[in-house]
């Protein structure tokens, strides 16, 4: 996300994010997981291009069927596809959306310059379009709908901290999100209003700080072990920009016997990032409910099919800067949560994740303690 500031996620958290990033749900049962709306007869068509599932299952498993129902509860017909990470898959599902007419499209793209040029082929040919979830650097997009991603970050820092604690000269290491994201540059900018105080005034120790690109998680847990191990195995706190790359940290620190030692940070609220937590191997995540964010997109979409630009205004009360272009983005921004292992429940309670994806053999003892059922 985690894609993304999803994050954030969270978004309530949203988680949720992201992902962001930006996330990482898996696969399975979710919010979401019931049945499609039946088709809308007449309805206006609107296209949805979503980026990958490669580092993230969120945008199959929450993402697609949440804005499938609410886009049809508005009344307009979804046309929702997934590049699968491919920039080239993404630009022609675009080309296709914008020749077969659609009245808006809503667009997360896997980077921005993809991103961009699909919106401006969409803007030449009237089509009003959505960034969803990140903002496209550079672009044209009219609207933007994502969660307050550097609030994300910031949660991210607050769960660390927390997770430290009064531990002078704690050893911290980050592994970030992709470069290509400006999500990514928003959760980190979050974090970073937190901790780095903390690094400057020598309370913690920044051990090494890398972005990940694409967000793959393997890749992020290999850099994880490079900088513990040059730091002689040691490390008093991880600060993983979402619940994909903190599962990978997870896996070193099982390596090395430090699992439940460490706090991990996360994003998404994933079904194992939870059970992680229920564990005691990831300390926090952050939850950023997908389904406000599909709604939100969805009514603002509503807005923009009737060419009601008022109506869409009067949605997108938030703004956000691109800096690329010089512009300010007519947004909606979602407030994210930080999720530990006390209020896990509130996720399970609105629905994003169900109570039987988390609590599991060797997590069911711990859900009764905290009435997750």
């Amino acid at each position: 996300m985690g894609r993304s500031s999803v994050a954030l996620f969270a978004a309530g958290a949203g988680l949720v994010l992201a992902l962001t990033g930006c996330g990482a749900n898996t696969a399975g049962g979710g919010a979401g997981s019931g049945g499609a709306a039946a088709p809308v007869a007449g309805g206006a068509k609107v296209g949805v291009i979503l980026p990958e599932t490669a580092t993230s299952a969120r945008y199959e498993s929450f993402d697609k069927p949440l804005l499938d129902k609410a886009l049809r509860a508005e009344g307009l017909d979804p046309d929702i596809q997934n590049a699968q990470g491919d920039v080239q898959k993404f630009a022609t599902l675009g080309d296709g959306m914008i020749n077969n007419g659609v009245k808006v499209l809503i667009i997360d793209a896997p980077n921005s310059e993809v991103g961009a040029a699909v919106a401006k082929k969409a803007q030449a040919a009237g089509i009003p379009t959505i960034d969803y979830d990140r903002l496209n650097l550079g672009g044209t997009s009219d609207y933007y709908v994502s969660f307050d991603n550097t609030r994300v970050g910031a949660l991210q820092g607050e769960g660390l901290v927390q997770g430290v604690g009064a531990k002078p000269g704690a050893n911290i290491i980050e592994i970030e999100g992709a470069p290509t994201d400006n999500n990514a540059t928003l959760f980190y900018e979050g974090q970073q209003s937190v901790v780095k105080a903390r690094y400057d005034s020598g309370e913690y120790k920044l051990v090494g700080s890398q972005r990940i690109p694409e967000w793959n998680n393997q890749q992020g847990g290999v850099v994880f072990e490079q900088l513990l191990t040059a730091n002689g195995g040691r490390v008093d706190g991880v600060l993983a920009a979402n619940d994909g790359m903190a599962g990978a940290v997870i896996t070193v620190l099982k390596k090395v016997g430090l699992n439940g030692k460490v706090p991990v940070t996360g994003q998404d609220a994933s079904p194992d990032s939870l059970q992680a937590i229920l564990r005691g191997d990831q300390y926090m995540t952050v939850f950023k409910p997908i389904a406000q964010e599909a709604d939100a997109t969805a009514k603002l979409a509503a807005a923009l099919a009737k060419g009601d630009r008022a109506g869409a205004d009067a949605q997108a009360t938030a703004s956000s800067q691109d800096p690329k272009s010089n512009r300010t983005v007519k947004s909606v921004l979602l407030t994210p949560i930080l999720v530990t292992k006390d209020n896990v429940k509130q996720v399970t309670d609105e629905g994003s994740v169900k109570a039987a994806e988390i609590c599991v053999a060797d997590t069911k003892a711990v859900c009764d303690q905290l009435g997750i059922s």
